[in-house]
Formats: C-alpha cells, structure tokens, sequence
C-alpha cells in the first residue's frame, strides 16, 4: 500500500514537473537555426527556410569564387557565388565599409600600407584555421599569368608589384602582400591608395591548404570543398542546380537564418518572371524583367509593392569604339556618332523611364564627382544637323564612302539588345551609315574587348563599379584598362589624382576634370544611367530592407551582410510554392 501510494505520488509529481517545463522546453526546442538562434518571431519553421533563384543555362560558368572568375561565376547574376567564404570588407546599405572577414584596418603613416586585423576564432569546415596566409595565397593566385585571371586589371598600379606579376616579370610571390602573422595582413601598395580598402570587398579567399594541394576547383566538390563563410557546398551539378546550405560551423559577422540557398538552371533571360509567378524563385533581379513584365508588376499592387528600386553600382551602358583604327580613329567621326544618338528618343520608348535616365556622361548621378550640374550635357546631346556637319568634316558627307560597320554586343537579353539596336538605329538615320548589331556569347565578348590589339571595332557594353571612388568607374578608361582609347592628359589625371591625399576638394576636381576630357575625346558615347531593383516575394523579409540614409528600402549593391538578416516569413504559407509541393 505504502509502495503503492509512493508510486501513484511520484507519478502525480512528475506530471507536475512535465508541466511545469513545457514552456522551458518549447523556448529550447522552438524555431531554432543551426547556431541555436530563435528565428524572428514571424518567421516560417526552419525547414521552409529556403531561398531559390534561377541561373542561366547558356552561360559558360566555371567556378563560384570571384578569386578563380568574375566574368564565368556559377550563378553569377543570383549571389549564389562567394558565400564559402568573407572579404576583408564589406558594405552596409549606405555604401559605407564595414567590418568582414577583418574587424578593423588602418592605414601606415606613410599611407604606403594597410593593416587588416582579422576576426579570431575564424574557421575552415576542416577544423583549419581562417588565416592572414589564406588572404595572401589567393591574391598571389590572382596574379599569376599562369591563371589567366580575368580581372587582373583590378589592381594594377595600386598593389605593390602586381603590374609586374601579372606582366610576368617578377612571381606573385613579390607582390605586396604579406602575412605578418595568423591574424595580420598587410597590403603594400605603389603609392598612397586612401580607397584601397574598398578594394578587397569583392573578394572571399580561397583555402591556401586546399588550393596547394587540389588547386581551384577543389571548391566545385562537396567531397574536397572547405568553407569559412556561411554556407557550405551540399550539392552541385554543372547546368542543373546547385545547393548551398547553412555553415554550422561558420563564426563570422552574418549568421544566415536561411537554412538552404538553391540554384536551379533555366532560361534566365527570358523565364525569370514566370518562375517567380510560379512561386519557384524568391527573387528577380531586375535585368531579367521586361518592359511587358514591368507592366503586369505595375498593374498589382502586391508585386507592385515588392519591386525595390535602387541605385545599384552606378550603372552606365554606353557605346565605345577602337580608336587606334579607322574610322574611329578621327575625333570628328566619333563626335559624330555621339549627336547623332538620340537618348531622350530611346530611354522614353524602348528602355522605359523606369529602368533609367538618358546619358551624356559616364558617372552616373549621386557617384563621387559625377556631373550632378548637367555641365557635360551639352557636348553629347543630340543634334543631328551637328552631327552631319561633323562627319562631312571627316571626309564622309551625307554617310558617303563610310564603311559598314558592326556594332557587338556582350550577350544580352532580347529587351537590353533592343536598347542598342534602336542605338544604332538613331545613329544610322541620322548619319546615313550602315550599321548592323551582333550579340555576341558574353566570355567571347569579353575576350574581344580585353585582347590587344582589340578586335571589337565598334561595340556597346555597361559597366558599374567594383568599390565607390571614381578611380575604380574612370580607371576603366585609362590606355592601360580595358577600352582601345587613349589620351594622355585624360590617363595624367587620373593616376594623380588617385594618390592625391589631404585635398578632397581638389581630388574631385581632377576626377572631373577627367571626365570632361572623355566626353570631349568621345572615348564612349553614353546612353542610359541604369535604375536598378529587385522584385521580392512577399514572404522575403530581414534588416537588410532597412531604409538607407536617402529612405530608400532595398537590396543596395554590395551589403552581402545580408545574408546574415534574409528570412522567410510565416506568410509563405499563403502562397503556393515549391516549398509545400
């Protein structure tokens, strides 16, 4: 009976004590990530934390480090790439540098170095230390001409020997990077490079253990890929899709509450829109949407809603010539082909007011040191009288005796190739020269463009900046960069300028005073400042859609911390998506 009773009371206090833990443990065991981190309160379970997009099938794609390729990156318009690991910077919505991979840096005293100081505790998923040696070994990787790397261009004539590496004249070996220790890299550079920290945002390292031993593509494998950033390598099939799922064992500055990342292959160009009316993608980028997208988007308020506008990285797309041959090789020719190009035309009817602003300089508005005055408007403008006379100048009255020629275009879609068809429809009428349009394969594009001599004579391409100074957007134009036009007072200006330190003031007024030189010279012929955005689904929600300084709530070019703020939201179940197929 005793035992009996003793039995039924421990009974009744264990019920008690079940009860009494339920809310402790449901608060352990509720909506956890894979830190232990509670999601946000309204945030979907864990398993429905997955974000997809859609990659292109056509493009030739090689790796998803910026370190191996920017121009072939898996996914490269989808930020599915450079998530295995963190750049030593990286940017909030202001454009603002802050901490990444390295939480403080700072200049030498004779501005000729800079020290990052990484994060301790930093990790590879093979238990391997993220070290300073990591940095190092993959910027000596970039500049070995053995690699072919495709953005070299990037830091010549601002990291100390890197011209020469890529030159072949001395080994990577010798330029200025250098491993004080574990935690300490210091950058030496060929002068004083005050915007040298906005250099290194667009670059995660690549193990130095792996890439000895295996060399780059070790990333491309789940069996031999390592990660120190937030997401690790789970699945990856070449041209049908690709996983990437939360790093357990990531310490670094942005956490994802996203527990998967996916890329599914398809028609990027032309399918985007439908996939995410069909719920299978969580977001468009703005290139892949049409005007007659743009107008379904207008029409309904929910997508309406979730399309974010945004300034982006300053995009320009403009014309550019080989001016070391005929007939780009005459100022007045060139001239010509820039007031015979009727913007205003173009940007009201075929590109939509929506997606841009006309051009008649190459910064685009709000960019350090751009032409905020409308003081270069006038040397571009269109005039077609203006520009007949010009070419009359040139020996060529009325278009008579001017060669055919091509204008190529770096793969675009069917709605962006339709801006530089009407481009060179505008410059045609009005000059009476016979031009035709190739939409070229972008890696065969950007061969062409790059290779010396040129063997694009005539083309038209965008460009937005790597890092926010007008030595990365002006840099581009300089003899050594990547366009067949040369003036030396144009190249003088720029290279003082970048090592101009103390005068603010006056650095600006160098670069602007460059700029007026390439409108002048024509170096380009400047159609549209871009107007960016991305259309979300409504179950996207995190801080990075916080308002910037201008109001302006977005997905802002280059605040990869996002990824450490995106979730999914408990509305997703409102919504008929792959995630409950």
């Amino acid at each position: 009976m005793l035992r009996k009773s003793a039995f039924v009371l421990f009974c009744l206090s264990a019920l008690i004590w079940a009860l009494l833990l339920v809310p402790a443990l449901s608060a352990q065991g509720g909506n956890v990530d894979v830190y232990g981190r509670e999601l946000p309160a309204d945030a979907a379970s864990y398993d429905m934390q997955v974000w997809t997009q859609l990659c292109d099938s056509t493009r030739t794609e090689t790796s998803f480090m910026s370190a191996v390729t920017v121009y072939q990156r898996i996914c490269g318009d989808t930020h599915m790439f450079d998530k295995l690991g963190d750049s030593l910077v990286d940017l909030d919505e202001n454009l603002d540098l802050i901490p990444g991979a390295a939480e403080s840096w700072e200049p030498s005293e004779d501005g000729l170095s800079w020290t990052f100081h990484l994060r301790p505790g930093q990790v590879w998923t093979d238990g391997t230390p993220l070290t300073a040696a990591d940095y190092v070994a993959t910027f000596r990787y970039m500049a070995d001409p053995d690699h072919a790397y495709d953005f070299v261009w990037m830091w010549q004539g601002i990291i100390k020997g890197w011209s020469e590496a890529v030159a072949g004249e001395i080994t990577p070996e010798e330029i200025g990077m250098e491993a004080v220790d574990d935690l300490t890299l210091v950058i030496h550079t060929e002068g004083a490079r005050p915007y040298l920290p906005g250099t290194v945002y667009f670059w995660p390292p690549l193990q130095a253990k792996a890439l000895a031993e295996i060399g780059p593509n070790y990333v491309l494998d789940p069996a031999t890929s390592v990660s120190s950033g937030p997401f690790v390598l789970k699945e990856f099939v070449a041209g049908d899709h690709l996983y990437l799922e939360a790093n357990p064992a990531y310490t670094g500055y942005r956490k994802p509450f996203l527990r998967e990342l996916r890329g599914i292959y398809g028609d990027q160009l032309n399918g985007s829109f439908l996939a995410f009316q069909n719920g299978d993608v969580d977001r468009v980028n703005y290139v892949h949407i049409s005007p007659a997208d743009f107008e379904v988007i207008a029409a309904d308020e929910v997508l309406r809603t979730h399309y974010l506008p945004n300034f982006g990285d300053f995009r320009t797309d403009y014309l550019f010539f080989d001016t070391y041959t005929a007939p780009f090789d005459s100022l007045q020719v060139r001239q010509a082909f820039a007031k015979a190009l009727d913007r205003e035309s173009i940007v009201s009817n075929i590109i939509g007011e929506q997606f841009g602003i006309p051009a008649y300089s190459f910064l685009a508005p709000g960019f350090p040191a751009s032409d905020t005055e409308g003081a270069l408007r006038d040397i571009q403008a269109y005039d077609c009288p203006a520009a007949q006379a010009l070419l009359a100048e040139a020996g060529y009255p009325n278009g008579e005796g001017f060669p055919a020629v091509e204008m190529k275009l770096r793969g675009e879609s069917d709605a962006r190739a339709n801006w530089f068809i009407a481009s060179a429809a505008s410059i045609s009428e009005c000059l009476g020269v016979e031009i035709t349009v190739n939409n070229m394969q972008f890696s065969e594009f950007m061969e062409g463009i790059l290779a010396r001599p040129t063997t694009i004579q005539f083309g038209a391409v965008s460009y937005g900046m790597d890092y926010l100074d007008p030595s990365n957007m002006l840099g581009v134009w300089v003899s050594t960069g990547r366009h067949s036009w040369r003036n030396a007072e144009f190249d003088q200006l720029v290279t003082d300028a970048g090592v101009l330190v103390g005068d603010p003031e006056g650095r600006t007024q160098m670069y602007k005073d460059a700029e007026r030189l390439l409108v002048e010279d024509v170096g380009g012929v400047f159609l549209v400042h871009r107007i960016q955005g991305d259309l979300f689904q409504p179950y996207i929600a995190g801080d990075c859609l916080r308002p910037d300084r201008q109001g302006v709530s977005a997905l802002h070019w280059g605040n990869d911390w996002c990824w450490g703020s995106f979730y999914i939201t408990n509305e997703v179940a409102n919504f008929d998506t792959y995630r409950s197929r």
